[in-house]
């Protein structure tokens, strides 16, 4: 189901909706921890467990998207996502007993992952994705930028479950519009000669450069959570920064995430460049980032350093997922962007941690020198994963249209 002509604007406008909704829940996070922990008497430690609960939902959800795909259409496979999210939603927003509500993470997890995975599967088929993969990551840009500002509104009168019931509330017509606008056809995947479900992950699981492209999100994204996490701590500490300067330095490195996947991947397409050539120039741009903060002699260029390190790292995850049809068979695609999916969040719960533990060992001067080594190390994998794909169109490594 290649769609080149395109499908109308509803599905698409649709995803966008859905990861807008997706970010309104990872934003809404942060804000809610001192409430949940208040209400149920718990301390920093313990409600960290709903963390680990959340992403193994998430993982499980990328490892059977795929598989999800060759049983049901993408319009079900939505809807089976959307139903999760808003059963894990109304649990919450009904206050239930902590041990529950450190499973109702399972599901929320997976559910979220189905709706990202599915998402990003579909919008590969489409004209253009990467343009529109990096439109799809902005809007849940845009969803994590307004979630503390719904989250804190609603906390001024109400309890924090009404938080999830407002969330879930969303979802309801969402996921109707997922089964009234997707497409009723065969997902692309589930074709005769396809494998058994079992056999394409497994498949999968053995192809070097579906390891590689996981272990490139992998790492993106503890780089991208790491210093959205510490970068604050970064400013107090290393630069003396007030707290309100360093709090706006660290909304701008967010907001210049979720600009870059807007305003990139367009200029980029309009200049003639590859999307391997995109991400391989703002992958050059996130070392030079990451080098200028770490040697910003004053606090002024480090806030700079911050906003160009998140503009340039904006489109390397939709992009990754965007050529993944260059790097495998279509019956693959599925299951290799569920993979690379689920697999992300190890990078994104394991190298925070591990920035962390240097700040406190070693110093908190430690975050720039360890992001320019991750960028180094997406570079590396970059190059190799692009290699293994056999250099098709996509893949070449051409700048601009002189």
């Amino acid at each position: 189901m290649n769609l080149t002509r395109g499908p109308g604007p509803a599905p698409v406008l649709l995803s966008y909706a859905a990861f807008v909704l997706v970010g309104l829940g990872a934003g809404v996070g942060g804000i809610l921890i001192p409430a949940q922990i208040a209400d149920y008497g718990v301390d920093e430690a313990t409600i960290g467990i709903t963390f680990f609960t959340s992403s193994a939902g998430f993982m499980v959800a990328g490892a059977t998207a795929g598989a999800l795909l060759h049983r049901v259409s993408i319009r079900v496979a939505l809807a089976i996502g959307g139903v999760a999210y808003i059963a894990a939603a109304f649990a919450m927003a009904a206050r239930p007993p902590f041990a529950v509500l450190v499973a109702v993470q399972l599901l929320a997890g997976y559910g979220t992952g189905i709706l990202e995975s599915i998402l990003n599967v579909y919008l590969t088929q489409l004209p253009r994705p990467a343009t529109l993969l990096n439109r799809l990551h902005a809007f849940f840009g845009v969803g994590a930028l307004l979630g503390p500002l719904l989250a804190a509104g609603l906390l001024q009168y109400l309890p924090w479950t009404a938080v999830w019931l407002v969330l879930g509330a969303v979802a309801v017509p969402l996921t109707a519009g997922f089964l009234i606008v997707y497409p009723r056809t065969t997902p692309p995947a589930a074709h005769p000669d396809t494998p058994r479900p079992s056999g394409v992950l497994g498949e999968a699981l053995r192809r070097p450069v579906i390891v590689l492209a996981s272990v490139f999100l992998s790492v993106y994204v503890g780089l991208e959570i790491g210093v959205g996490n510490w970068g604050f701590t970064f400013l107090v500490q290393e630069h003396g920064e007030p707290s309100l300067v360093a709090g706006y330095t660290i909304s701008g490195y967010w907001l210049g995430l979720t600009l870059g996947r807007f305003l990139i991947s367009p200029a980029a397409t309009r200049a003639g460049m590859s999307p391997a050539a995109m991400a391989t120039a703002c992958l050059a741009g996130v070392t030079a980032g990451a080098a200028l903060i770490w040697a910003a002699p004053i606090a002024a260029v480090a806030t700079a350093g911050f906003v160009l390190l998140g503009f340039f790292l904006a489109p390397l995850f939709p992009t990754a997922m965007a050529v993944v049809p260059d790097l495998v068979e279509p019956r693959l695609v599925a299951t290799a962007i569920g993979v690379m999916n689920g697999v992300s969040v190890i990078g994104g719960a394991g190298l925070p941690w591990l920035a962390g533990w240097l700040a406190q060992h070693v110093g908190i001067w430690t975050l720039m020198p360890f992001a320019l080594t991750l960028s180094v190390l997406q570079l590396i994998v970059w190059r190799l994963m692009v290699a293994r794909g056999g250099r098709p169109a996509a893949l070449e490594v051409t700048g601009p249209r002189a």
